[in-house]
Formats: C-alpha cells, structure tokens, sequence
C-alpha cells in the first residue's frame, strides 16, 4: 500500500517536541509532506527558533516515526524556522487566549501541582543531591516533574542531572531543558562558558527567582521540586511570598551542629505560614561494608531532633520522612549527571529516596481551596 499525506500525518502525531513535549502536529510545526510515488517521504517542520539545539532529535524521531509506514522507501526532513507571527501564535496556544501574563502558575488559586522547596540551615549536608534524586524518582514513576535551581550562587542542578543543553527562547517564553524526563531551570544556563560566579544583590535574585517560575513553559507538572539557597535568605523569602502553598523540605544530617541550623531554616514557615512537609536526614549512618552494623560517622538522631523541634515550634506534626544513609555512588551519579535512583534503584541510600519520593508525591484527593467550573442550572 502507497503511503498517504493522512498516514504521514497520523505518524507525525507521534513525534514530541523535545522541550515542550506535546506532538509537533498540535504545535503547528509541521509545514509540508510530500510524498513521490517511488514511496520518498520529504517532510517540512518549522523549529522554534533558529539554532534549536534538538534539532537532531526531531529529525531522527521525525525518521523514526515516517519510516514505519507500509510503502515508505526513505524519509527526508527539512528544517524551517517560524516567523514572528507563527512564534506568537504558538505562544498563544500554549498559554491561553488571553494575553501572555507574567504570572507564576503555581501560585494560582486552582493550580494542582504541588510544589516542595528543598531548604537546609547549612551547606554541605546534600539538599541538591537530595532534591535531584527524589525529582528522579518521582519522574520515573510517571509523575510529571520540573526542577528549579534557585540556589543562585552554587547552583549545581544541571551537572548533577546531567544537562548540557541551553533552554530555547519563544518570543518571551522560556522552553527548559529536559533530563530524565526533568524539567530543569538553573542560572548556569544562562552564564557563559567556564565556572564564573554569580555575583547578584537581593533585587536581582528575585528577579531571577521570578523569572524561572513565570516566564519558563512548564507545562502541567504533578511536582514542581526548588532547591534552595542554604539558610533563610533572600531567595526563601522570595519563595515564601511569591509562592506561600510551597511546602518546605528540611534537608540536615545527623550531627547536632547541623540540626540546629536545621531547625532555624525550618522555623521560617512559623513567620511565613507555610507548611513543613517534614525533615530529611541524609548521611545518617554508613553501611558497614564487612558486616551489617551501621556506623553512626556523623553522630546520631538530628533528624528526629529537626522534627521535634519544628513540631513545638509551630504546634503541628512535623514528621521525620526518612533516613538516608551515606553512599559514595550517590555522589558518583551527582558528578556524573546520573542520580543513582535510576542507577542503582535497589541501593540502600536509592531505596529510601525512592520511598520518601513515593511519599511526597502522592496526588491529594481533597478539593478544599479548589475552585470549581460549576454554575447553577437556572432552574
């Protein structure tokens, strides 16, 4: 059977746009099909912008999808770039009828998603590692999952999950890059090449802040994950106001010195209003590797005592959601832009994450604060 501008049409349905992950057929990217009776397939497709950097990925997926069609003797793709006015149109259709807002979604009375600000008194207790591994887990498990790294000055999302790539520009929106089915915004995208620091004042982090959650398609997220910045500083306010359903993690380790910082970075929710979801303990113990003892390296108990705190503090459970334990693979995956939830699912440290992450992510079934598109019938 002679492939069909109808049969090429359906297979093209098949074939996301790696950022914005909706069929290139809904976005209005495909220009052309022209297909010669010897069976060569020679399909159009408007990119975003010029220089898209998975122009790569369309094309082959484009191939892919094409070339198992009954009759297809070889596929062409050729590249165009949309106008202004096309841009325009798929921003449209993106983000509504209405003109484009720079409003955050997930600030929205009605919004589902169900955001987590990743926090921690100190530096050098693995909040990154921590949040990079739970956005994995969650992810793997179906879920739909962005990550912002509002750790401004020590960002280290992107390596840690693996990100090369540059985010694309539509008109003003931003497309993030996409790892292990992750949606990722961080600063380092945007810095030129090499390890130049960030030197910004408040004014500025909250800009960016606000840039990262307005401008940026998410899309509909199930978890939207925020590592934060160590202590209670600009960039937690700025969450706290811009954003107050964001529930807070509190990432520490064992030992005392950090639990109590710990405690005072958690205590912010008591001014804010926000809601803890509980306290992560991670490099609780270290696996014996000649027996099964765990051996307590960085003391014992901080977690619990972050939990009980907090929970005086505000005068509502403040649960310890669980104890990860010290492995050096987690930290291997980290540099290697491979989190070890994905590696090494049955590892003791990947094991917990994943069951905290199972946890978090769990859809509320309450419709309180939700509003509903009911009217009265008029009868």
């Amino acid at each position: 059977m002679a492939p069909t501008p109808e049969l090429v049409t359906a297979a093209l349905a098949t074939v996301n746009d790696p950022e914005i992950r909706r069929p290139i057929t809904e976005l209005d990217m495909v220009k052309s099909i022209d297909i010669s009776p010897d069976g060569v397939v020679r399909v159009g497709v408007f990119l975003t912008v010029a220089g898209c950097p998975l122009k790569d990925t369309i094309t082959r997926d484009v191939t892919n999808a094409v070339s198992k069609i009954d009759g297809v003797t070889r596929v062409h793709v050729d590249m165009d770039v949309m106008s202004t006015e096309q841009r325009k149109a798929l921003q449209t259709k993106l983000r509504g009828d209405r003109a484009p807002e720079k409003e955050i979604p997930f600030a929205k009375p009605g919004s589902l998603t169900r955001v987590f600000a990743v926090a921690s008194g100190k530096g050098g207790v693995g909040k990154s590692s921590v949040t990079v591994n739970l956005a994995a887990a969650m992810a793997d498990s179906g879920h739909k999952v962005g990550v912002v790294d509002a750790d401004i000055y020590g960002h280290s999302v992107p390596r840690m999950l693996g990100v090369e790539q540059r985010p694309t520009k539509v008109e003003d929106m931003i497309m993030p890059p996409v790892a292990h089915d992750i949606k990722v915004i961080s600063v380092g995208m945007f810095k030129p090449e090499g390890n130049t620091p960030v030197v910004w004042r408040g004014p500025m982090l909250d800009r960016a802040l606000h840039q990262f959650l307005a401008d940026v398609f998410w899309g509909d997220l199930d978890v939207l994950l925020l590592d934060l910045p160590p202590g209670t500083g600009d960039i937690a306010i700025s969450v706290a106001q811009r954003m107050p359903s964001a529930e807070i993690l509190v990432v520490t380790t064992p030992q005392q010195a950090a639990a109590e910082v710990a405690e005072r970075a958690g205590s912010i929710a008591a001014q804010t209003h926000q809601q803890i979801a509980g306290v992560i303990e991670n490099m609780a113990w270290l696996p014996c590797p000649h027996c099964d003892e765990r051996i307590p390296v960085f003391g014992e108990g901080g977690g619990q005592t972050v939990a009980d705190a907090l929970t005086r503090t505000l005068g509502a459970r403040v649960p310890l959601l669980g104890q990860v334990p010290l492995d050096m693979r987690l930290r291997e995956g980290g540099d290697e832009g491979k989190p070890l939830v994905l590696t090494d699912p049955d590892a003791p440290a990947a094991a917990e994450l994943r069951r905290i992450a199972a946890g978090l992510s769990k859809k509320s079934t309450s419709l309180k604060g939700l509003k509903l598109d009911i009217s009265p019938s008029g009868r």
